[in-house]
């Protein structure tokens, strides 16, 4: 599967560079022979042209910063030092990138004193990443988890006869009308398979304009409690609801 990438040159260090080797040109070259090579998808191009300090580079802070997965999955440099050639300085990057869940490829490795050290703050930076991606979803699960001991909306699709105004569970009467037709009829003996017959004499159709089918007629009847005024969320249990009531 094609993935799609930015491609980042820089003369960062090409003051310093005797055999030419960081071109900008050259960087490119190698760029592209890359991606085409893994299949990769250049979407965007950066480009630091200047000698300025790393803090100065506006195309490397945007890349950081300004981008996000979708729709980029990558970072595709030369050179790894086209970073930074201080390995701290081009692992804080990589991090903030594996952050957003966007890797940083270097088509040549570098760093070579430090090598075998390098693995090792691959596997750091990238169970750090998974760690911090862990703890903001456990905050918001937490925070739905607060609201809905309180009885107030979590999120998710709202069930037939309510709609999601501002986080807060509003009725839509047309709906209310015929989940209270379906309890009726179910308190009257009769079957789903039955129900959903009469709803589509009527002409009665779903929310995507189709008619209401036995199993659609028993997820309204399940929802009886949610219906009563009461609400839950996941598997907690059930609270007293902030929503009107249907029944």
């Amino acid at each position: 599967m094609t993935k799609n990438v930015i491609a980042y040159i820089s003369d960062f260090i090409f003051k310093q560079d005797k055999r030419n080797k960081y071109s900008l040109e050259k960087q490119k070259e190698k760029i592209i022979n890359y991606c085409e090579k893994y299949e990769l998808n250049i979407l965007k191009w950066y480009s630091d042209e200047c000698n300025a300090r790393v803090e100065e580079r506006s195309g490397l802070e945007e890349i950081v910063y300004e981008n996000n997965n979708p729709p980029y999955e990558a970072v595709i440099v030369a050179y790894s030092d086209i970073i930074d050639r201080d390995i701290n300085i081009y692992f804080y990057y990589k991090s903030a990138l594996l952050k957003k869940d966007i890797e940083l490829i270097s088509v040549c490795k570098g760093f070579h004193k430090f090598r075998k050290y390098v693995h090792i703050l691959n596997d750091f930076i990238s169970i750090s990443a998974e760690m911090d991606r862990i703890a903001i979803t456990k905050r918001t699960m937490s925070a739905r988890e607060v609201k809905s001991s309180n009885g107030g909306y979590s999120g998710g699709r709202p069930a037939y006869g309510y709609r999601s105004v501002g986080g807060k569970l509003v009725v839509v009467p047309e709906e209310a009308e015929i989940v209270r037709e379906v309890f009726n009829l179910k308190n009257d003996g009769l079957t789903y398979r039955a129900i959903a017959e009469i709803f589509k004499d009527k002409g009665y159709k779903t929310r995507k304009d189709k008619d209401f089918a036995a199993s659609t007629i028993q997820v309204i009847y399940n929802n009886q409690k949610l219906y009563l005024g009461y609400y839950k969320y996941g598997d907690n249990d059930w609270v007293l609801g902030v929503h009107e009531s249907i029944l």
